[in-house]
């Protein structure tokens, strides 16, 4: 995630001792799995030894289920107690850095920009004798594009990822386990400078175009920013992952911290986003989502307004889809505040909440990078530059303390949508970010909303095209997925869990004719296809597959309903294809966000394909998710105005609300229109008594007493430890580091006890006796 600030890192230039022992020791567990990860020594207690509390809240760092990433030196205001730390940049600081946090107990890793970064150096000619400033992006105007005031964003060429290499060996040579490479991005309205027009005229074999003379030249120009980020993240992590084991005898791990395709593509830029899947050297991505992506304002029913839960959900969802079905790892990234620092706690926290709780909808993911910058949620003041700002509360950093450790206990194999039709999907491909720049506004657009198979440029700049055919859907309640159509390819019965899928080429493309035989056999096997489209959009006649043939098509749809048996142009309606059915709709998708009627006319073609295909189509104004014990739940404002209106969500059961600060029981829930809840349902707890069921730190011991029994919390400094505890009985005595404590509070009809206590990165010992 983008701070917005200059960088201020050198090169590295030392490498020192004390790391080789704890990297030996890490060694095992590198791209292995939790169950191997187990063995590690030295990062926290061994989880075989010790009983275990229910839910699991006693975990292995070396299973690095939660990190952050942070530029400053360690400080125990902000000691997050997480799994890892990412310390941010490159720089002869960084050896000591990464000791005190290793000191700390953090697994040691390190983050840096790979398109921008205090690379000075190289830009003035101090690395090789050779000024780089030409391999700056530039616009249109001749500008180049700055990330800070002597920062640009940068064209990766292979001088560029030389120097980058360089820079990667002094964070192996500190001692980092694994390397973050921060937002490999590409700005759509750039592509004029001098190093672009070099690359253009090497990769194409033809003089350079400028990208906004043509949809040709725009298209091949993205895909050129697509193919050049994911050149130089091959080239650069295969020859570090090979200078590790030259020099060091160990394995090292890469990963690439990323907007999601959604956020790409809203916001104008190219990343390689899922062609790194085929990248042997990158392990896996840190999904960059959080309050500043996911308010990005879009249109439902004719309102253009932020929707920060449905897009935040639509974005981990895509992101989600990216590594499915591979061994690649992913964190979903969230933040407490966010990059814009005149927003007040409030806003803060209720977008957090937000994002948060969509992350929790996505069940394959159980890894998370918990803050950004952590130093900025516990240390900062907002709204920043007014009189009234404050820091945080102490309720939120209890709440956040209770998040960050809980986090940590979501990989559960029991799975369930409550009362809601899985199942359905809304393709998205990365090619939609090759459409993101002039001429993309302006050529083949219309004046009015009248016409129902052509866009508005605004209907094109605010993406109503995929918003148009998903956000109907998320809003009545259906968890629709985002789809990576470039994965239907790469991955074997990729489309299986998918009962009905939306299609449209009106704001992508397929970059591969295999993916339609894909497509094909999964309607045949008995999958509902609805294809939303008229074929207006212009860049149907880029230079590409579909047109370059000795037959050429008009548009990729053709070809598609060619090999569905269809033929070239088949008639709006149902079409039988084996046991599946397909279903054209001759409108632009972005009619469907227009109004109402188009909003009812998705779910109408949705709920015939659930039918179609065997299930029940589900409307409700909410969302609810079971993970094991867990209840994740949204209720939707702003629904259609009928029969289902916006009532509130009542969820029966005693509850734990995991997002209260004094993690209270609640009877039978109740959760209003536009709020969020991430619950801990009691009846579902299986373990026994004495188990810790949620707690404001994180538990590094928990071991048996005479009729009791004591562990040891840590949490940050100056955040209250909450820990919610189910006991056999009520407790007699408590006490915390060895003093009596009186701040607890008997729960009789859960069998739970609250205990409250001052925390500290270093542990505190509680002992409860009954």
């Amino acid at each position: 995630m983008t701070l917005r600030r200059t960088s201020r890192y050198a090169v590295m230039v030392c490498p020192m001792a004390f790391f080789a022992a704890f990297a030996a020791s890490i060694v095992a567990q590198t791209n292995a799995d939790d169950a191997t990860a187990k063995a590690v020594k030295g990062t926290s207690p061994d989880a075989s030894k010790t009983p275990t509390p229910m839910p699991s809240l006693l975990t292995d760092r070396a299973w690095e289920r939660t990190g952050f990433q942070e530029f400053s030196e360690y400080d125990p205001r902000f000691d997050m107690r997480t799994d890892f730390v990412m310390a941010y940049g490159v720089g002869p600081t960084m050896p000591g850095k990464l000791k005190r946090w290793v000191d700390a107990g953090y697994v040691p890793q390190v983050m840096t920009g790979v398109a921008w970064g205090g690379y000075q150096d190289y830009l003035d000619g101090k690395i090789d004798g050779r000024k780089h400033w030409d391999e700056a992006q530039v616009d249109a105007a001749g500008k180049p594009v700055m990330h800070g005031p002597t920062v640009p964003y940068m064209v990766p060429t292979i001088a560029f990822s030389k120097y980058l290499e360089a820079e990667i060996q002094g964070l192996i040579d500190a001692g980092a386990v694994a390397i973050h490479l921060e937002e490999p991005e590409f700005w759509a309205f750039s592509g004029f400078g001098e190093a672009f027009q070099r690359e253009w005229q090497i990769h194409y074999n033809e003089p350079w175009q400028r990208p906004d003379l043509s949809c040709d030249a725009q298209y091949r120009a993205s895909k050129l920013k697509y193919y050049l980020y994911r050149r130089a993240l091959d080239r650069l992590c295969s020859a570090m992952k090979e200078y590790a084991l030259v020099k060091h005898h160990r394995p090292v791990r890469f990963y690439v911290a990323t907007h999601s395709l959604l956020s790409y593509t809203q916001i104008s830029m190219v990343s390689p986003e899922s062609s790194l899947i085929d990248t042997p050297g990158v392990d896996g991505y840190i999904a960059q989502v959080w309050t500043g992506t996911a308010r990005v304002p879009n249109v439902y029913q004719g309102r253009h307004a932020e929707r920060t839960f449905e897009s935040a959900f639509l974005e981990y969802g895509i992101m989600q889809e990216l590594v499915r079905g591979t061994d690649r790892r992913m964190w979903f990234l969230h933040d407490p505040v966010e990059d814009d620092p005149k927003h007040d706690w409030n806003d803060y926290q209720s977008n957090y909440v937000c994002t948060l709780v969509a992350s929790l909808f996505q069940p394959s993911v159980y890894r998370y990078e918990v803050a950004p910058w952590p130093s900025r949620v516990m240390n900062g003041k907002y709204p920043q530059g007014s009189p009234d700002a404050k820091g945080i509360s102490d309720d939120y950093a209890t709440t956040l303390a209770v998040v960050i450790n809980q986090l940590r206990d979501l990989d559960q194999k029991d799975v369930a949508w409550e009362k809601g039709t899985d199942g359905v999907g809304v393709f998205l491909a990365d090619s939609a970010m090759f459409q993101r720049a002039e001429p993309a506004f302006t050529a083949g657009v219309v004046a009015t909303t009248d016409d129902p198979t052509r866009a508005t440029r605004e209907e094109v700049q605010r993406l109503s095209g995929f918003f148009g055919m998903a956000m109907p859907l998320v809003k009545r309640g259906v968890p629709v997925r985002p789809v990576q159509l470039d994965n239907v390819i790469r991955t074997p019965g990729y489309l299986d869990p998918y009962k009905v899928l939306l299609l449209s080429y009106e704001f992508m493309k397929p970059l591969q004719p295999t993916m339609h035989q894909a497509l094909a056999e999964w309607v045949a096997g008995g999958g509902t296809l609805i294809y939303v489209g008229a074929d207006t959009d212009p860049f149907h006649q880029v230079r590409e597959w579909w047109n370059q043939a000795s037959s050429p098509y008009t548009a990729p749809s053709e070809h598609l309903f060619e090999r569905l048996g269809l033929g070239r142009s088949p008639t709006e309606g149902e079409h039988r294809v084996g046991k599946g059915l397909v279903i054209v709709e001759r409108k632009h998708p972005a009619w469907f966000s227009r109004s109402e009627e188009g909003s009812k006319r998705v779910l109408q073609l949705v709920k015939r394909g659930v039918e179609a295909a065997g299930g029940e189509f589900v409307q409700r104004n909410s969302m609810q998710l079971r993970r094991g014990p867990y209840v994740i739940a949204a209720t939707l404002d702003d629904s259609l105005g009928d029969s289902l209106g916006n009532e509130p969500l009542r969820i029966p059961g005693r509850m734990v609300d995991l997002l209260d600060p004094n993690l209270p029981v609640r009877d039978d829930f109740v959760l209003p229109p536009g709020k969020q809840a991430w619950l801990l349902d009691l009846d579902r707890v299986t373990a026994p008594a004495p188990s810790v069921l949620a707690a404001a730190g994180r538990i590094e011991t928990w071991s048996p007493a005479a009729n009791g029994i004591v562990y040891q919390i840590t949490s940050p400094e100056g955040v209250g430890a909450v820990a919610r505890i189910l006991l056999p009985s009520a407790p007699k005595t408590v006490s915390v580091d060895g003093k009596s404590c009186t701040t607890y509070a008997w729960h009789e009809p859960s069998k739970t006890v609250l205990i409250r206590h001052p925390g500290h990165p270093k542990a505190v010992e509680v002992r409860i006796g009954w």
